[in-house]
Formats: structure tokens, sequence, C-alpha cells
């Protein structure tokens, strides 16, 4: 029997989900009660309204979050982002390097790297001082074929300077990446499947998923 296992956040209203972007707002488009008067006796819908920015809770970005004439979401083709053969790489370095996947087959993969971050997820330490993958070792996955990359932290890159060598590469080579995961710990660290499939919106590179793992 095969297992689903949920890696991705929660959004509610006032998820804060990286420092300087707002909170999404989820509240009633129409409520249950106000429905009332447009249908019979004991019927009743409910339509919520959120407004969000795009990087809120656990979320995909197709290269067009980095470059302008890179795939948007609705370009992704879904073998990019769903059904793929899954790995999971831990490491307790704040930089990660090249030598954390060495001796694994990443090819073809969603390489997902556990550093239990999320932990501390809805907190202030989230925000700050989050482990991230250096350049070495993004030119290591994509050398290797890696098909995704993901990360339980607050992002990929070290975010203390103003490049994104991971992001640049990584998108660069049309290799989805996916951030603010959790739960990696209920994974093995092979034999499942990924999906992390978004929206299809045109024009945008960044979007929530619920992003899960198919164990078994």
């Amino acid at each position: 029997m095969s297992e689903l296992v949920d890696v991705s956040h929660a959004i509610e209203d006032g998820t804060i989900t990286y420092p300087g972007l707002p909170a999404p707002i989820v509240c009633d488009f129409l409520s249950r009660e106000a429905s009332k008067a447009q249908y019979a006796e004991g019927t009743s819908f409910h339509i919520g309204r959120i407004d969000m920015v795009a990087n809120t809770g656990t979320y995909v970005d197709a290269p067009f979050h980095r470059f302008e004439d890179g795939k948007d979401l609705a370009e992704l083709p879904l073998t990019a982002i769903a059904d793929l053969p899954g790995l999971v790489v831990t490491s307790d370095d704040e930089a990660i390097g090249p030598e954390a996947f060495q001796d694994i087959d990443v090819h073809g993969h969603a390489v997902l790297v556990k550093t239990g971050w999320d932990r501390y997820w809805g907190t202030p330490e989230y925000l700050s001082g989050h482990p991230f993958l250096t350049e070495a070792a993004a030119h290591t996955l994509l050398e290797a074929g890696a098909a995704l990359v993901g990360i339980d932290s607050l992002n990929i890159d070290d975010t203390r300077g103003g490049s994104r060598p991971v992001h640049t590469l990584l998108l660069g080579a049309e290799i989805p990446i996916v951030e603010h995961l959790c739960n990696l710990g209920d994974l093995p660290d092979e034999g499942f499947r990924f999906h992390a499939a978004p929206v299809k919106v045109r024009a945008f590179g960044t979007f929530p998923v619920r992003a899960y793992a198919v164990v078994g």
C-alpha cells in the first residue's frame, strides 16, 4: 500500500513566509450567511478570497522567476514537477556544499535537501540564518542531472548578499526549485515519487504548491 506524505506548509491569514514580503489576507468574498439570500432555504455556499504575493508558503520557482525569457508556470511541463523519483539528502551545515551529494546518483531525481529548518516555521528564527546551497553545490547538481531541487528552509541561496547563484544556475538550466518544504524527516532517503504542481498561471514564475510524496 502506498502512503501519501504532505511536505508543504499550510497557508493561513497572516502567514509570514519571507522577510519583507506581505502576509496573505484570507477572507470571505461571499460568506455562508450572505449567500443564503441567493439560494433556497437550507442552501448556502462559501466563496473565499485570498490576496497574496506569489512567494507564500511552500512554492515552486519556474525559470521565469529569474529570467525574463524563461518558462513561466503555465509552460512548465508536468514531467518537470510531478511524479518524479525522489531523494532526501540530509545536511547539518549552514552552507551546504557539493560534498553533501557525493556518491549519490541524482540524475533525473527530485533532490530534497533536509536541514530541519522547518522546525522554526512561523517564528522569527525562521527568517534569518537559514541553511542554503553553495554555488559549487548547484554546479554539482546541475552537472549530475538533477531534475528538481528542493529545500526545507527560507531560501535555497544565501540571502546575505545580492547574488543568487543557485537560482541562476538551476533555473537557467530549467531545473525547478521548491522552497519552504517541511516534514522531510517523514520520508525515506529514496524510493518515493515527488509531486509539486502549481496553478497554471501565465507570466508568473512562482506559486504555492501542495507538495507531497508517494511512498511505497
